[in-house]
């Protein structure tokens, strides 16, 4: 558990023998919000550490990009302890939510929607996810300028707390949007990509990146 960027900590758990870091974040407002919950294994393994951080406060909301294990496998796990956070995500995750009985207190949100409290505001665009393309969602936080990027600004290895520096520019062009198998949802990714102006990446997979 590392406080990466204010507010914000970091929870790895490295995947074996592929050198593989699944990153989960909780971003520490007066609402707490946990960012991925990582599959079974690394829920487990964060649970006692956002236990340790929280403490009597109540998790709030929990943020799923996409229906992918190390995106909410262990939401589950998450739930038995927090009963009453809310899961924000796309209607197509929340359909699988519903339908494989993990949760029912789903907040659904589409592209070009805001997801604000007292002290976050949450810009969202769409992210084709998956071998289906089923709509995920990334997210903005503008009032600190952190874009949470999911499977986006992939990277392998081990690199908990590990930050390096890019431009914007650069990190959009390194960011696999372009491995998309439809050049519709490429350009369209990246042009709502272009749109953002972070000043710090929290990766789901691979070092985070200050943006320069």
């Amino acid at each position: 558990m590392t406080q990466i960027y204010p507010n914000l900590y970091q929870f790895t758990d490295v995947l074996e023998p592929i050198k593989l870091s699944m990153h989960q974040y909780l971003l520490l407002t007066d609402e707490p919000i946990l960012i991925q919950t990582g599959a079974v294994p690394q829920a487990q393994a964060t649970l006692p550490k956002l236990k340790e951080l929280l403490g009597d406060r109540p998790l709030k909301y929990i943020l799923i990009s996409h229906f992918e294990s190390d995106e909410c496998g262990g939401l589950s796990l998450v739930l038995k302890e927090y009963p009453n956070a809310i899961a924000v995500c796309s209607e197509v995750t929340a359909r699988q939510l519903w339908g494989f009985g993990i949760a029912r207190n789903v907040e659904i949100k589409k592209p070009g929607d805001s997801f604000t409290g007292n002290e976050f505001d949450f810009e969202i665009i769409s992210y084709p996810s998956e071998m289906h393309m089923w709509e995920g969602l990334l997210f903005m936080e503008k009032k600190r300028g952190i874009f949470f990027s999911s499977d986006l600004m992939f990277g392998m290895g081990v690199n908990h707390g590990q930050v390096v520096e890019n431009s914007w520019e650069g990190t959009v062009g390194a960011s696999g949007a372009e491995s998309l198998p439809s050049p519709d949802m490429q350009k369209k990714l990246i042009a709502d990509l272009k749109t953002l102006s972070p000043v710090f990446v929290a990766s789901g997979h691979g070092p985070c990146i200050k943006i320069v």
